[in-house]
């Protein structure tokens, strides 16, 4: 008897080895993501860990809808397996099965309540289902747990900053950022609060952080020459727009941008340049551009070309009263006959009526003034 007891836990050890071997194996072969072949040798594993690793493994490879069935059994098997339930909840959330991820986010919420994470995930699951106010109560809980919970600070700063709610906003990105001030995440929304605010001298080192920690980026440059633009920064505003055309020769808001702070600066034929070719490069032409081009003949007293290029701007956009009414007080400017300039008027009232804005009782006035003059001279 004593001599089978012996053998039988010599097999025993001797099969806890080779199962550890295999363990051992098939570890090793995840780690170097050789998963078809750690599949297989945990298949041989057997134990509850090595089918866990298996439904794994299929995640890893992208086999989304094999990794759901394994975790599944998995979960089946042990209901009490908390990262077997979060790592299929987030597959879920993956795959767009979100109002089932959400159900298994939320048992895990219930069950530990002190786990930001599965706080932070609910709130992913209810953003996708379009449950905004349900979402913010996840990420703030989130937060309440950890205060440095970063993805949770970001979604409620964006939130915040989408919304151009600059207090609440600033509230959580700088929370954020007072704990991982290399957050690119979280500088980005900080130069975008600051910018949305027009606070522009403030957002400057925000943007050239974000352009340091994350490359080129269009859209950064695009903000930050304008905040340049803004800060009487006229060389570093004309070297960032620069730098936007060298990465699209055709951006029509860049060309647009150059001119501008070229007219600021006082250098008009360089502006006119920049608008024209903003011009050339887009199809259609945009409004804007022929008002700025009118803005510069205005500039040189040249108003007959201002005119032309008024027209123009009307001709592209005829729902505009202010665009006829620049035609109008250029024309006026222009013209000596005064019955020519009070026809213009009363056409702007005949397009657009008269309202409390700024144009129509200007026009009303003139209409006034241009009739009292014709009438004097009709009398003389």
């Amino acid at each position: 008897m004593l001599q089978i007891a012996l053998l039988s836990t010599v097999c025993l050890q001797a099969q806890s080895l080779k199962t550890n071997n295999l363990r051992m194996m098939a570890d090793s072969l995840y780690a170097l993501g050789n998963y078809t072949a750690a599949m297989n040798t945990y298949a041989k594993v057997g134990t509850q860990k090595a089918q866990l690793q298996i439904a794994r493994a299929y995640n890893a490879i992208g086999n989304y809808q094999k990794a759901i069935a394994q975790y599944e059994n998995v979960v089946a098997a042990d209901q009490n397996l908390q990262i077997a339930r979060f790592e299929l909840a987030k597959l879920y959330l993956k795959t767009r099965d979100f109002d089932t991820g959400r159900k298994l986010f939320s048992a895990l919420a219930k069950e530990d309540a002190t786990n930001p994470e599965y706080q932070y995930y609910q709130g992913e699951t209810f953003r996708e289902l379009g449950q905004e106010s349900s979402s913010l109560v996840s990420y703030k809980k989130a937060i309440a747990i950890d205060s440095t919970h970063l993805r949770s600070l970001f979604r409620l700063g964006k939130y915040f900053t989408v919304r151009q709610e600059r207090d609440p906003a600033l509230l959580y990105v700088d929370q954020g950022l007072r704990f991982y001030e290399g957050d690119v995440s979280l500088i980005n929304l900080k130069a975008l609060i600051l910018y949305n605010d027009a606070q522009f001298e403030k957002a400057i080192p925000w943007f050239e952080k974000v352009l340091e920690l994350q490359g080129p980026k269009e859209y950064v440059y695009t903000k930050l020459a304008y905040c340049y633009y803004k800060n009487w920064e006229f060389e570093k505003a004309k070297s960032a727009y620069k730098t936007l055309l060298e990465m699209d020769k055709t951006n029509a808001d860049a060309y647009f941008g150059l001119g501008t702070v070229y007219h600021r600066n006082k250098q008009i034929d360089s502006a006119e340049i920049a608008y024209k070719k903003a011009m050339e490069v887009q199809d259609p032409v945009l409004v804007r551009e022929y008002h700025a081009l009118a803005n510069l003949a205005r500039s040189k007293n040249d108003l007959k070309l201002a005119l032309d290029y008024y027209q123009k701007a009307f001709e592209e956009d005829t729902s505009s009263p202010y665009g006829y009414y620049q035609i109008c007080t250029v024309a006026d400017q222009y013209y000596k006959d005064p019955k020519l300039r009070l026809e213009l008027y009363e056409n702007y009232l005949k397009k657009f009526g008269k309202d409390n804005s700024y144009y129509a009782r200007t026009v009303v006035r003139r209409i006034r003034e241009l009739k009292e003059e014709l009438h004097f001279k009709a009398s003389e």
